[in-house]
Formats: C-alpha cells, sequence, structure tokens
C-alpha cells in the first residue's frame, strides 16, 4: 500500500477470488467453473474470426448479442445489458441506485462481493442473517423499504427461494431496485426474468461463466425493464464505454446460437450432482440441498479447514471459508465424472488417515 491511497480504502477488504494455480495437478472444484468445454460452434466462431477487427473498437451497444439474447429469455434488446462479467452489473447497479450512506439489504451468507461493492461505494451494508436451516426467510425482506440484492439460488448454500416469494419481496418494495443474482439459475433453479415485465424495479442478473463455459470470456447481462437498463447504460458509458470486447461478442452469439449444447451439460451436472450429494453423504457428510452447479457439505467428525487442506494436499482443490458460521462447511464445485471419482477416492484415502 502507498502513502497516496485514499484514507477511506487503507483499511478496505477487497474481495478473494477462489484459487487459481498455475500447477495443473490439481482437480479444480473451488471456483465453479464449467467442467466442460465450450460448444463446438464457439470453437470454429474462434477459429474462424478475423482477428484484423482486434484493432477496431467493439459495438458499444452490443445490439446484435442483446438481440439474441432477447430472443432467448422473451424481451426486447432494450429490456438487455451486457457487461464484463456479471460482478460489473453488481458494481454498476450499487453506484446507479444507492446514495452513499443509505442501506442495502443482502443476506449474510451469501455471494462476498456484494459486502465489498457496497463498501467501495460507501453504502452501508444491511445483513440479514439465514435461518438455522440455510434459508433466507422472505419475510425479512417483505416490505423492507430499501434496495435489496439476493443471489437466487443463494451462494455457498446452493439453495433456493421460490419464485412466489421473490414476486412478494419485489412487489412489496414498489419504491425500492430488488437485484436478483441467478448466476447459478441454468442448473434446476427457476429464473424471476419474466416478473421483469410486470415489475419496473426488478433487476436480473446473470452470466456466461457458468452454464455456458465462459468464465474465461467474462460476460455477464441483466434484464429488467428498460428504463433500469438505461441507468446501468448511463454508469457503464461513465467509466467504460467499451466494456465487452469484439471476441466476446461473436463468441457469445456462438454460445446462444447452441443453447442446447449447454442446456444438456447443465441436465448432466445435475444428474452428477445428486450422485455427489449421495456419495457424500455415505461418507458422513450433511450436504444442502443444491440447485447449482456445487454442494455445500459438512463432515459429521472432520473439520471443513482439514477437509480443505487434507484434499488439497492430495491434489483436489475445494472451497473452504473462514466464517465461523460456515466453518464447517466445504463448498464443492461439480465436476465430471471422472474428476468427482477423484474427489471420492482422495476422500477415502483422507478419512481412513483422520
Amino acid at each position: 500500500m502507498s502513502r497516496y491511497l485514499r484514507e477511506a480504502y487503507q483499511d478496505f477488504e477487497a474481495y478473494t477470488p477462489g484459487e487459481q494455480p498455475k500447477d495443473t495437478q490439481y482437480v479444480k472444484l473451488n471456483t465453479n467453473e464449467s467442467p466442460f468445454p465450450p460448444a463446438p460452434s464457439v470453437i470454429r466462431a474462434l477459429n474462424g474470426t478475423d482477428l484484423e477487427r482486434l484493432r477496431l473498437y467493439p459495438d458499444p451497444t452490443g445490439s446484435r448479442l442483446k438481440t439474441k439474447i432477447g430472443e432467448l429469455y422473451g424481451v426486447g434488446p432494450e429490456n438487455v445489458f451486457l457487461t464484463n462479467g456479471s460482478d460489473d452489473i453488481i458494481n454498476f447497479a450499487f453506484m446507479a441506485f444507492n446514495d452513499p450512506g443509505t442501506e442495502i439489504a443482502m443476506p449474510e451468507i451469501s455471494y462476498s462481493f456484494y459486502n465489498v461493492i457496497a463498501k467501495l461505494h460507501a453504502i452501508k451494508p444491511l445483513i440479514i442473517p439465514l435461518k438455522d436451516d440455510m434459508t433466507i426467510d422472505p419475510a425479512d425482506y417483505i416490505g423492507i423499504g430499501k434496495n435489496i440484492v439476493i443471489p437466487n439460488p443463494n451462494a455457498p448454500t446452493g439453495l433456493e427461494l421460490g419464485l412466489d416469494a421473490i414476486e412478494a419481496i419485489v412487489k412489496s418494495n414498489p419504491d425500492n431496485v430488488v437485484l436478483i443474482d441467478e448466476a447459478y439459475v441454468d442448473f434446476g433453479g427457476t429464473s424471476s426474468v419474466p416478473l421483469t415485465k410486470k415489475y419496473d424495479n426488478l433487476l436480473v442478473s446473470q452470466t456466461f461463466s457458468k452454464s455456458r463455459s465462459f468464465a474465461g470470456g467474462r460476460l455477464g447481462f441483466a434484464i429488467a425493464d428498460k428504463g433500469l437498463i438505461a441507468d446501468l447504460g448511463k454508469m457503464q458509458f461513465s467509466t467504460n464505454p467499451y466494456n465487452v470486447n469484439n471476441l466476446t461478442l461473436i463468441l457469445a452469439e456462438a454460445a446462444i446460437d447452441a443453447d442446447e449444447y449447454y442446456q444438456a451439460n447443465c441436465r448432466r451436472i445435475e444428474a452428477i450432482r445428486e450422485e455427489a450429494i449421495r456419495q457424500l453423504t455415505a461418507r458422513g457428510f450433511d450436504v444442502l440441498p443444491s440447485k447449482t452447479n456445487f454442494v455445500f457439505a459438512k463432515h459429521r467428525t472432520i473439520s471443513g479447514d482439514d477437509i480443505y487442506k487434507g484434499l488439497k494436499a492430495r491434489g483436489v482443490l475445494v472451497r473452504h471459508f473462514s466464517d465461523p458460521k460456515i466453518t464447517d462447511y466445504c463448498r464443492i464445485t461439480i465436476g465430471n465424472e471422472a474428476q468427482m471419482q477423484t474427489l471420492y477416492d482422495k476422500l477415502d484415502e483422507l478419512m481412513s488417515q483422520a
């Protein structure tokens, strides 16, 4: 830290991404990436791209991709917002809709980036505890009269709020923006996108990183009333107007065209996930029901830290959190069948020596 950093940021705790080791010996089950490659048509689009175009700026509106996304989700291009990863949506939304010093409501156990972005913009996080079973209680948000951000399904728990609960929250806070972060919705969840046609205060964000095997491509999108979308655009064009690069726009269009391929991968991940719950339960884990591409599990006798360290020593990475409320848990990304078998084998080794 230099002596020039603003005083407000000197004690600032930035977000800590999951481990991205350079050593390829690890089976990576820690950052919720897809275990499957992009669609063959996306690879062909990359190989067929005229890279000379990289000397030109991309379309700052992403109009072609917005149209394709709108057609897939049943909305107009004016209802679609594109960003360099869905974290940008969170950033722009917090900038656009929250005055410094005001509160934004969020679950206590959820995506820790919300808390970081709130503090970055001098917004006060109103942290609402989960119920004892790790679920979000919609009653805590109904009529709260504050802007709200909720991941649905939640991360890292993997649990989902029903659409009726989401609608009740949105309907009861008509003068506040409700951001529903659907990064994991494609793995068995129910999207709130249809509700955006009914409520002008609902903002739904999604990402290509998980279900579309595009974490390295960096593309997020939001769907909402055109007024909210215009507000986000104002924030984007005031900071980085060429937010999504040419290659990402081209490859994302090809990914939308290959939606059947990605939906089939999601169903395969769901099947592997259900088998993982059975395998982990048989090995002494308590596993929360999941609508995501990961499971949240704690062993009945071995600590979460020992599970994490023991697996890492054996070449398997999972995610462990230091928060005392969830320190007994590990979040385990659903890999392909071979990766999951390696996980089970290494768990057996670890447990036999524990």
